[in-house]
């Protein structure tokens, strides 16, 4: 059993297992024996201790999706995702991720940012979208998370915003402030 618990995580398309994820992959209800195997590959080099009850292949996995396996449900957003798509130019080494509360936590020399965000929002996969092993917001859905987030916040380039996109997506918020706000950006943009 003890190498084919091991085979069935490398086998996985995942790079990062919760202690729950192992469990179940090795469809084990038995917590102190998983917790067990766990121990020993983690002592023998075979897993990698991330932070408490998480768990890697190796030293290199994937931290986006480490980043939505810390709190879940959560998806990748807000300057992570703005960042990339040039829509900000401020370089930031943390990775922003929305979910249920709010907290910033350092794990294995890398900065998480969480922000809250309501249920409903958080749960509706509208401008989402899934990567093999995490979620990320597509930039329009990014930008309206740091408009409802923030109170002023300042963008760099909003030339490649799908306005159409993100007026589809306002609904999800119920929110007169952040209707307003888009309303805002959206003339000013067009007017640039």
């Amino acid at each position: 059993m003890e190498k084919a618990g091991l085979s069935t995580i490398l086998r996985s398309k995942n790079t990062v297992f919760t202690f729950k994820d192992i469990a179940l992959l090795w469809r084990n209800t038995n917590a102190n024996l998983v917790k067990r195997r766990i121990h020993y590959y983690v002592k023998n080099g075979a897993l990698y201790s991330i932070r408490r009850g998480i768990y890697a292949k190796d030293t290199h996995y994937n931290r986006f999706e480490l980043a939505t396996k810390i709190y879940t449900p959560s998806y990748i957003s807000l300057e992570t995702v703005l960042q990339e798509e040039g829509v900000m130019f401020q370089h930031y080494n943390k990775i922003f991720v929305v979910t249920y509360l709010t907290r910033e936590i350092t794990c294995d020399g890398q900065t998480y940012v969480f922000k809250k965000i309501k249920d409903t929002v958080l749960m509706n996969s509208i401008g989402l979208e899934k990567k093999e092993n995490y979620e990320i917001a597509s930039k329009e859905r990014a930008f309206l998370d740091v408009l409802y987030l923030y109170k002023n916040y300042h963008f760099d380039n909003l030339k490649s915003i799908n306005w159409d996109t993100c007026f589809r997506i306002l609904p999800i918020y119920d929110n007169k402030t952040l209707a307003r706000k888009l309303d805002s950006y959206y003339k000013h943009a067009g007017r640039s």
